[in-house]
């Protein structure tokens, strides 16, 4: 019994236990879920969930996780939006989950369920190379 717990925990979890997983490129949907701006500006705070994009798509561990979502909350309140900043804080505390299989989850850049774990050498040299990549096609 004990070896199939094994070799179904293997099968389950095989993947995250990798070593050289590949990032996929960087992308950003805006404020996933939720509007980009107010209705008067529609882009105000777009940029606030970019950079929150930006952070979520790297991953790496969970005080990264909470200091990225604290950055958002700060972000859209200097933006005029204090209130509204802690809505979406809320928000993304629950929804940004990496064990929930969505394309806005910590560190969706990286294959599902890596979870919580720090940037190794290597994957931070595949963050910068892919940072590099889209900024040269974004020009």
């Amino acid at each position: 019994m004990r070896a199939c717990n094994i070799v179904l925990s293997l099968l389950l979890l095989g993947p995250t236990l990798c070593v050289g997983e590949e990032l996929k490129p960087f992308t950003s949907d805006g404020c996933s879920l939720f509007p980009d701006g107010s209705l008067s500006e529609e882009n105000l705070w777009l940029d606030c969930c970019y950079q929150h994009d930006l952070a979520y798509w790297r991953g790496g561990a969970y005080e990264e996780r909470v200091q990225a979502d604290k950055a958002l909350q700060q972000c859209v309140a200097s933006v005029g939006e204090e209130n509204l900043s802690f809505v979406m804080e809320t928000g993304v505390r629950f929804g940004g989950s990496p064990y929930w299989p969505t394309g806005f989850r910590w560190g969706y850049g990286w294959p599902y369920l890596r979870g919580y774990k720090a940037l190794t050498d290597e994957e931070m040299r595949q963050v910068e190379k892919a940072l590099e990549a889209s900024v040269r096609h974004d020009k």
